[in-house]
């Protein structure tokens, strides 16, 4: 029997009632939520629970995220109906909270698992968002196979550290962050019933799956230790071999067999089909090694031709159509799990399923795969070089050189041999019925719809980045909000319920809370940027603007929004409505147009940066809404927005105009604050800085300073809307985007199941 084959006993489910369950023994910390053990965990116990806010705090701001959003006779409505709420329903509720919250690990975990698992609409373009990764540092190295295959290998060491406990704990600026995610990362899948869906994880899966062409493979990947039991040779020799066997595949038989459409559907829908997949016992033994498997790994046979192409492979893949059939890499997903997707040329990333994850954790999964790529590369040259992980490669590895002669054992020969046979690449073949076929033929049509109806586009903005924003003292994550509320109001004359994630991983179980950008404050400086007013009062608006930005952000950190408490008020509500005989109407201001109105998500952001990271992004919440994933580097910003027929690329256009107007403005008044050589200057904030470093007096010299005398003339836009008005500048920039555009152009059950396909050593 070959190690590490499936057993079908070591599944383990969470779903609403698993987590109600294992939440109830909350002070037991991470010893009863089958988290490893070692250093990796070691801290879940001593991580503070999400604090609940006040609420009379909690009111407050909630009033205050809607000023800006409703006319004074609508505000004065959703005020009334506040202040009713506080002095009747909500201090009962508010109690019952605190009472339901005492028993559990987060007051919020349970409600925002279910938000997830409820919604019946597809998960692509509506949930799942993904990451695109720098392409590799070493060309030779960047090729598909060679990318894939290391890929592959990072990824099952960064399990087998996860699994074995030596993986370093997240922190931030040494505050320790809860790592609970990072056991729904591996091995997980989401399976769509008639009644919502529910989370599966298989604690001790040790294969992974691979897909070409919208045909399904897999093979054993670690061993009983959770070591590696393929070395790179083997590992792009399996490779090879998937990719040799599914690209003699006819196109039609491709369209017809492409099983992963059916994760694309409306989840009843899924469900239904899926239910018939079961009815076969074959079937029912490929779902299961889907399910179970690590992760998903897609090979696609295409190569985006440019930023904006690459983003939509990874958020929903290419519509490409052959003799009326579809060829895009639409048909090469499986979207109920985390995949790594790499393209024909070797460009990578990663679309995750979010229920039980968020940006954060599946960052640090891609920078830590990232850097030991380049570790890897290291290692190549010297020998010496380090990995990032502890883990070793199984000395049954495929590929390790073993042999059955005298320094192995007759039962060590036997294992090699069983590890041969395991890690060998066999093929899923399905036994389609007619309306399984159909249903495919189908979910592929609808696909395609979905992805013709949405657009995915890029900002690459290289003028400036975080130097020249925090230089002036600005927040570069408020600096690039206050941004996009401008580029909105530019196009529309008017601000929208904007969202952005805060991270709340301090906290045990912690996942996000909503920061609203839309403010007073934020809405007094879009009005006074599309004014008149001179360019002080302009700056001094931003500033005022990004400050109080910085503020809420970091109450909303530290657990102190509003958003996530009042969602829980509301799901206890409607929790303990359902235990009721009788019907009680809901409070009213659960039904107030406010309401609806701050939960009708018209621009949705989220920042996540690293140096791993290309780009990222994912799709719109709401019909009329924009997606926006943003990355603010060094000397960069790298925003991927996404919308259903809107004017994407308007908005981005609209976007770096404002961008390099603000510059013009900053820089305007650093020249205009230092006409006459001196030591010292008095920069827009009235604070009084050294002219050599740009940095207050007293400060440290970070080295970085820059004389705006020796900047070029360049061009700058121009607030408003003069800058459409610029029609050579208009087309110059219409033709810079087309030449880009062109020049960037359980074991032994399962484990026969699947026809094994010939290999070769790489």
């Amino acid at each position: 029997m070959a190690p590490g084959l499936m057993s079908a006993d070591a599944k383990g489910v969470f779903n609403a009632q698993a987590v109600e369950a294992k939440s109830a023994a909350k002070d037991d910390g991470g010893a009863n939520e089958g988290l490893g053990g070692g250093k990796t965990f070691e801290g879940q116990s001593k991580l503070p629970h999400l604090p609940i806010p006040k609420l009379e705090d909690t009111c407050q701001r909630y009033l205050s995220s809607l000023l800006p959003l409703q006319s004074p006779e609508q505000h004065a409505v959703t005020q009334r109906i506040v202040d009713d709420f506080l002095q009747n329903q909500g201090p009962t509720l508010q109690k019952q909270l605190q009472e339901y919250a005492s028993t559990r690990a987060s007051y919020i975990e349970e409600f925002w698992d279910e938000s997830y698992l409820q919604a019946s609409d597809s998960v692509v373009l509506n949930l799942n968002p993904f990451f695109i990764l720098e392409d590799d540092p070493t060309p030779t190295r960047g090729n598909q196979l060679m990318r894939t295959a290391n890929l592959i290998l990072a990824s099952l060491a960064f399990i087998h550290d996860l699994r074995t406990g030596v993986l370093e704990p997240d922190n931030v600026r040494g505050t320790p962050l809860d790592m609970y995610q990072y056991t729904r990362l591996f091995a997980t899948s989401r399976i769509p019933t008639a009644n919502g869906c529910r989370m599966e994880v298989e604690p001790e899966s040790r294969h992974i799956v691979v897909m070409r062409r919208g045909q399904i493979y897999w093979f054993e990947a670690l061993d009983e230790e959770h070591r590696p039991l393929l070395t790179e040779r083997a590992m792009l020799g399996n490779l090879q071999a998937i990719v040799r066997d599914a690209d003699k595949i006819q196109i039609d038989d491709v369209a017809k067999g492409s099983v992963g459409i059916l994760t694309t559907e409306k989840r009843p829908i899924w469900s239904m089909y899926r239910e018939h997949l079961r009815e076969d016992s074959h079937n029912r033994k490929c779902l299961e090694v889907v399910d179970t498997a690590l992760f998903v790994v897609c090979m696609d046979d295409s190569e985006p031709a440019d930023a904006a192409e690459l983003s939509n492979n990874m958020l929903c893949g290419t519509y490409k159509l052959q003799r009326g059939i579809q060829a895009g890499t639409c048909t090469n997903r499986w979207y109920d799990k985390l995949q790594i997707i790499v393209c024909a040329n070797g460009a990578a990333g990663i679309n995750f399923e979010h229920t039980g994850v968020d940006g954060h954790t599946v960052l640090r999964y891609a920078a830590d795969v990232y850097t030991e790529l380049i570790m890897r590369f290291a290692k190549s040259i010297n020998s010496a070089t380090k990995s990032l992980f502890k883990a070793k490669t199984s000395p049954y590895a495929k590929g390790a050189g073993k042999k059955a002669n005298g320094s192995f054992s007759e039962a060590d020969a036997q294992k090699a041999q069983d590890v041969n046979q395991a890690t060998a690449p066999k093929k899923l073949e399905w036994n389609l019925t007619k309306k399984l076929t159909d249903g495919i033929k189908y979910g592929e049509t609808r696909l395609s719809d979905l992805i013709c109806q949405n657009e995915c586009q890029v900002l690459e903005f290289d003028r400036y980045g975080k130097n020249f924003i925090t230089r002036h003292r600005f927040s570069p994550d408020a600096y690039v909000q206050m941004a996009f509320q401008a580029a909105y109001y530019t196009l529309y004359g008017r601000c929208e319920t904007t969202y952005e994630p805060a991270m709340t991983k301090a906290f045990l179980h912690g996942r996000t809370e909503a920061i609203r950008t839309v403010q007073p404050h934020s809405a007094k400086f879009v009005e006074t940027y599309m004014s008149d007013a001179k360019t002080d009062a302009k700056l001094d608006a931003l500033k005022k603007a990004c400050e109080g930005h910085a503020k809420l952000s970091k109450a909303c950190a530290t657990g102190q929004g509003h958003d996530r408490h009042l969602y829980a008020l509301h799901n206890l509500w409607k929790k303990m409505q359902a235990e009721r005989s009788d019907d009680q109407p809901a409070p009213k201001i659960f039904t107030d147009a406010g309401y609806a109105k701050l939960n009708h998500t018209v621009v949705s952001t989220s920042n996540c940066g690293n140096p791993a990271l290309r780009m990222f992004g994912f799709g719109p919440v709401v019909p009329d809404g924009f997606g926006i994933g943003y990355i603010i580097k060094d000397d960069g910003i790298t925003v991927c927005a996404s919308s259903k027929h809107l004017q994407t690329k308007r908005f981005l256009d609209t976007l770096e105009a404002y961008l390099l107007d603000t510059q013009r403005m900053i820089i305007e008044t650093y020249k205009a604050a230092n006409v006459r050589s001196q030591s010292t200057y008095i920069d827009h904030a009235g604070v009084e800085c050294d002219v050599r470093t740009g940095l207050p007096i007293g400060s440290k010299n970070n080295g970085y300073s820059l004389d705006y005398d020796q900047v070029p003339a360049q061009h700058f836009g121009q607030s408003g809307y003069s800058f459409f008005g610029d029609e050579k500048t208009a087309a110059k920039k219409d033709e810079q985007h087309k030449e880009d555009s062109a020049q960037s152009r359980r074991r032994s059950r399962l484990a026969s199941v699947g026809k094994t396909i010939l290999y070769d050593d790489y």
